[in-house]
């Protein structure tokens, strides 16, 4: 999906918006995230993720075309967290599992006993 697609969405689900209104609303949503990943900060929307800034240290990389030693600089990068609704929905028959083995009173990573070969993953 892509911006545009995101503004039609906005504009069917809300049929009074205009279409310059809608497309506001997305660059300021997007303009504040970026806003707040470049000051350091980090984003988190309930459910669906957090979106936050890691830190990269030096290192010494090389040239894939001569194979000559480069030095690439620390720099900070984005990073996305996904949230617990969101990856239930992606994954629904793990989520199902996972809850299964909480139930049971057992985790995934609980011994290899004769009850574990049983539990569905």
């Amino acid at each position: 999906m892509i911006r545009s697609e995101l503004v039609e969405l906005l504009l069917q689900a809300n049929p009074g918006l205009t279409r310059r209104k809608a497309e506001h609303i997305v660059s300021s949503i997007f303009a504040t995230i970026a806003d707040q990943l470049a000051a350091g900060g980090r984003v988190e929307l309930r459910g669906f993720g957090i979106f936050y800034v890691s830190a990269r240290n030096a290192r010494a990389g090389r040239n894939p075309r001569n194979g000559v030693g480069v030095a690439v600089p620390a720099k900070r990068v984005p990073r996305f967290k996904l949230g617990k609704r969101l990856l239930r929905r992606l994954n629904p028959e793990k989520a199902s599992a996972g809850r299964l083995l909480r139930r049971s009173g057992r985790s995934r990573t609980s011994g290899s006993g004769a009850g574990a070969a049983s539990l569905p993953m």
